[in-house]
């Protein structure tokens, strides 16, 4: 039998299967957070669904023990492997005294816990952009070997602070690794009506880095752009810009109605290509996963899941009192 093309890239057959479990995981604890949205017990949700692919390919070429994560709104298949559990992410979704990411003062999505390296974003998008790049500085001055790591929708990246960020990491040499996940739409703003260029990977030349634009619905492709990136960043090469190219498949939030700005066959045929689909075909037809494997790894999540969603539904509520914590000095 010839080589598969995940042994080619290095990569053993258990780590496609953790892979495809992560993209797996990913998938299930967003689609119950939009049935406890549609039941009203919880506000809102921001999807990672048609993204799973790139965010997990991406993690897995990661250090999970030294690298730091910027992680943007959507990025449930990248917290995840760097150690944001199911349990931590329904805390935040019923915003709970527990919840690792704010003690429940956040929306869902802002992810953050210190000992997993996952650095809290702010509700302005694309300012953990120039804060990527300050982490990396700090790296570089004091000669640690570890990268920042730093995700943001295509219409982020027509911010300024993603221009300023990218522009000092360029001149600086810094090892910062800034992924696009251009899933094209800025909420309702298609791509073309957002960029002057074809790719947001062309911006790249201007900051003096390689810019890359590859398919984010698969994880492998995905996988080794990022380690490549990771390896000329620490050989003292610099930074580098990767765009993944997905699609969005839900709306852009629980309060969005996106059939006011695309069609529903759009949609439809995109689903087509949902990296999750297609990963889990090629595990099959590779003969990685099983049918008994597949049904097994349901059941596990099914229960990490339903375990996940039963404690925060019953954890404690925050005390009124804490809303007023870390905001002034004490």
């Amino acid at each position: 039998m010839s080589e598969t093309r995940h042994a080619s890239l290095g990569i053993s057959d258990e780590k496609v299967l953790e892979m495809y479990k992560w993209m797996l995981l990913a998938r299930r604890v967003d689609e119950r957070m939009w049935l406890l949205n549609r039941a009203g017990k919880i506000p809102f949700v921001i999807s990672c669904q048609g993204q799973e692919a790139a965010q997990v390919g991406a993690a897995m070429a990661l250090d999970r023990d030294i690298d730091y994560l910027l992680p943007y709104y959507r990025d449930l298949g990248l917290v995840m492997p760097f150690g944001m559990t199911a349990k931590d992410l329904m805390l935040s979704a019923f915003a709970k005294a527990e919840d690792p990411n704010s003690g429940g003062r956040q929306m869902p999505g802002h992810f953050g816990k210190k000992s997993s390296r996952i650095v809290t974003g702010s509700s302005p998008v694309t300012t953990q952009v120039p804060h990527a790049v300050g982490f990396a500085l700090a790296a570089k001055m004091e000669k640690k070997q570890l990268v920042s790591f730093v995700t943001l929708g295509e219409g982020s990246s027509n911010q300024g602070d993603f221009h300023e960020g990218l522009n000092f990491a360029g001149v600086h040499k810094l090892p910062v690794i800034t992924m696009v996940q251009n899933n094209k739409y800025a909420i309702s703003v298609p791509q073309e009506k957002q960029l002057g260029c074809v790719n947001v990977s062309d911006r790249a030349q201007g900051y003096g880095m390689p810019g890359f634009t590859i398919d984010g619905n698969d994880p492998l492709a995905v996988y080794q752009t990022v380690k490549e990136a990771r390896e000329r960043a620490l050989n003292g090469e610099g930074p580098t810009l990767i765009e993944t190219v997905g699609y969005r498949l839900t709306p852009h939030s629980s309060d969005d109605d996106d059939m006011t700005y695309r069609e529903k066959q759009e949609v439809e045929e995109e689903r087509k290509k949902d990296g999750l689909l297609t990963f889990g075909a090629y595990l099959r037809e590779t003969g990685v996963l099983t049918e008994d494997l597949e049904n097994q790894m349901e059941e596990e999540i099914k229960q990490i899941v339903n375990e996940a969603t039963d404690y925060a539904e019953h954890a404690e509520d925050p005390e009124p009192e804490s809303a007023l914590l870390h905001v002034y000095a004490d």
